[in-house]
């Protein structure tokens, strides 16, 4: 509720006072001139009869980054407090967070400062709190978080646009609201003021608010929020972009890491790898040594030289442009926020890839940047560094046109080119429309393949529908890849969760992966398997393999298109590797001892070779009458005594939570292999009760397999059973 003496209402009530004193602003010349003007206006607005008070927060919503639930009249009572409404998927919100990390650092809770983030979901998959979580994460959000769920807050306050700041005085009273991203001087200069004008009258209060960062308890990993995922064709190394360590990696097929470049923690610097630093990176093309990076947060293009070992810049100035045309040398061409890149040529000329497209998600455009002299439609030659726009007006649409610079894309998040032959295009992952895109290079005409709806205005016309063409559905798309081999295009459909498959010839959209679920569910199949916000992929193994980066998992899942299996790559660090950030993996579980009464039952040979990937699937039935002890985890554990090589970056323990639903244990036979006979041992643990719970007991038993490796490559090897009835 509000306090007492005030009075509940929208924004509106605040519009005809700073719309005065926004004219006014306007005038001054001097900066104590504006900071006297504001200071009037408080002088104005905290004088009214009534307050214009926001209502409380309701009671029951969930809370990010606080030891518990804030109370605005009880918590932050005393303070100046900035609301943000934001969604997490929304480019602005996210072009916003430098300015308020910024803001947190001049101004604490103890100076009377508070930001609060009023999370109201666009997309139904952003209502999720462990989804909302992620993004606290992957952002670096510190200060205190809500899910508004039913945006109750937002439409109190009738709050019509991502972003939007509401500045509140130490009674709850509202005092300013900011609408959009770029005011960062007027949010500096309100929340300054603001502070100064209640100090002044002693109604600041210096307490501390708990703040409790879910990043502190996010367990180590060797990936954290994989971005996007590309292959090097000639030597089938992958390229990742480990996001959240702010890092790029070169990896090789068996998950071997050749080269950590950048990371732990964000930054901008060019130079030796020892010293390189990245910001939150995103899209990766590798080709000839060279490798091609989206540095998003920094607004940057980067370029590392394998061969050097340094990294440069080659397009971008380091702060976000607002420029919708381009045409100038790279190092000097202002980018916003490039989330993907992709090497290619444009028009009818013989592929020399001289050409790096670059989806500029801030800005709703598709951008190219020359690696050689060239040539786009409707344009004369261009030198060789040039930087400029290729397709989109700039506003956010989901608007198809003959005329690329009359289409409208609404934050591009990933590309992919066909070159060939009908196709002779960029398949462009249209976020906020929810939507797939082609982009012709022969005339830059842009055209619609799948999902979203013919209102071009209409930007939440999202779903989880299999169709054709726009009876298809999507929920916030980011990444695509082309298939060459087989003509398709695999999709990245983010926010559900699935990664589909397109024919466009027909148009025709089918889920190929992902059950919807978001538990990481050890699952070999295609129809059974699990992701979480995939945000990249790209097709490998000469159309074999489909990786897929799994953000939110922080896993790369390896698709075999042939055999129609999945499994998990293994990131691992060789005494050779090019390190320069730490890689941090988790702590080992220490494993129990097996009781001397655990059976040891041993397998039938099995002959494999390095590469390939085994499947065990546990069969394991309980007396009847019993279940699983709750609170306690059943688990299973790989050893290979004397042979530690072979479970090197593997995944070597994991828990059994459902008796009726037992996990499938993964295997990848390393790359390089060290012996030729191993043993297997793969121990399970089973705590489980009577019905009643009157007697509760372990029981162990030891599965034996002994591998045989073999250079000769063999078919596709069926999973072995481990059968056992307690």
């Amino acid at each position: 509720m509000a306090a007492s003496g005030a009075r509940s209402c929208g924004l509106s009530g605040l519009l005809p006072a700073q719309t005065s004193l926004e004219y006014a602003l306007l005038d001054a010349v001097t900066q104590q001139e504006k900071d006297d003007l504001v200071y009037q206006y408080l002088q104005k607005v905290d004088g009214w009869e009534q307050d214009l008070s926001v209502p409380e927060f309701e009671e029951g919503l969930e809370w990010l980054n606080t030891e518990e639930p804030l109370s605005l009249y009880k918590d932050l009572c005393g303070k100046v407090v900035i609301l943000d409404f934001f969604s997490y998927c929304c480019i602005n919100c996210i072009h916003l967070l430098p300015d308020l990390h910024e803001l947190e650092h001049v101004f604490s809770d103890k100076d009377g400062l508070l930001i609060v983030g009023v999370h109201s979901a666009k997309f139904p998959n952003e209502k999720v709190l462990d989804n909302i979580t992620s993004a606290v994460l992957r952002y670096n959000i510190t200060h205190p978080v809500v899910n508004d769920v039913d945006a109750s807050l937002w439409q109190e306050l009738e709050v019509s646009c991502w972003p939007t700041l509401v500045i509140l005085g130490p009674r709850g009273n509202m005092l300013f609201s900011l609408i959009g991203e770029g005011h960062k001087d007027k949010l500096f200069l309100y929340t300054s003021i603001a502070l100064k004008y209640y100090k002044d009258r002693g109604q600041i209060r210096d307490n501390k608010i708990g703040i409790k960062l879910y990043k502190d308890s996010l367990p180590p990993s060797p990936l954290l929020f994989p971005g996007k995922i590309s292959v090097d064709h000639a030597t089938n190394r992958l390229v990742i972009a480990d996001t959240g360590h702010h890092r790029i990696l070169v990896i090789w097929e068996n998950g071997q890491i050749q080269y950590s470049i950048g990371g732990p923690n964000p930054g901008r610097k060019d130079g030796l790898f020892s010293e390189s630093a990245f910001n939150s990176p995103q899209g990766v093309a590798m080709m000839d040594n060279i490798i091609f990076v989206a540095d998003t947060e920094n607004h940057l293009i980067r370029k590392i030289d394998l061969i050097a070992e340094k990294v440069s810049t080659v397009a971008g100035i380091g702060i976000q442009g607002t420029d919708k045309e381009g045409g100038a040398k790279g190092e000097e061409q202002p980018i916003s926020s490039p989330w993907d890149v992709a090497f290619g040529t444009s028009g009818s000329e013989v592929q020399r890839n001289n050409i790096l497209w670059i989806a500029m998600a801030g800005i709703h455009q598709i951008w190219a940047l020359l690696l050689d002299f060239g040539k786009l439609p409707k344009k004369n030659e261009l030198k060789k560094g040039t930087c400029l726009r290729f397709a989109g007006s700039g506003n956010e649409e989901n608007r198809n046109n003959a005329y690329p610079h009359k289409a409208g894309f609404a934050q591009p998040s990933g590309l992919s080119l066909a070159s060939e032959d009908p196709w002779n295009c960029l398949f462009v992952a249209d976020s906020e429309s929810s939507t797939v895109r082609t982009v012709s290079l022969k005339d830059g005409a842009v055209k619609h393949l799948i999902g979203g709806e013919r209102d071009p205005m209409n930007l939440f016309a999202f779903g989880d529908v299999d169709g054709v063409g726009i009876d298809a559905k999507l929920q916030h798309p980011l990444g695509v890849a082309w298939d060459k081999k087989r003509n398709l295009l695999y999709v990245a459909d983010s926010y559900n969760h699935k990664i589909k498959v397109v024919d466009p010839k027909t148009k025709n959209c089918t889920t190929l992966a992902g059950t919807g679920n978001t538990n990481n569910v050890t699952s070999s199949s295609f129809t059974e398997s699990t992701f979480n916000e995939p945000g990249g992929l790209c097709v490998g193994e000469n159309g074999r393999l489909l990786y897929v980066a799994d953000t939110n998992n922080h896993q790369i899942k390896v698709m075999d298109l042939e055999t129609k299996t999945i499994s998990v790559l293994p990131i691992f660090k060789s005494e050779n590797a090019v390190v320069d950030g730490p890689l941090l993996l988790e702590k080992p579980k220490i494993v129990p001892k097996l009781p001397r009464s655990a059976p040891t039952i041993r397998l039938s040979p099995v002959t494999v070779c390095p590469g390939q990937t085994l499947q065990f699937k546990l069969r394991l039935d309980l007396p009847p009458g019993s279940k699983l002890t709750d609170g306690v985890p059943s688990c299973w554990f790989l050893a290979a005594e004397g042979n530690e090589w072979l479970l090197q970056g593997q995944i070597p323990s994991g828990d059994i939570e459902n008796i009726s639903n037992q996990p499938t244990i993964l295997l990848q036979i390393p790359g390089n292999c060290l012996s030729l006979e191993v043993v297997l041992s793969i121990r399970v643990f089973l705590y489980y009760c009577s019905a009643d719970s009157s007697a509760c007991m372990m029981h162990g038993i030891l599965f034996s397999q002994p591998l045989q490796i073999s250079d000769t490559q063999a078919g596709a090897i069926a999973p072995v059973e481990l059968k056992h009835v307690f």
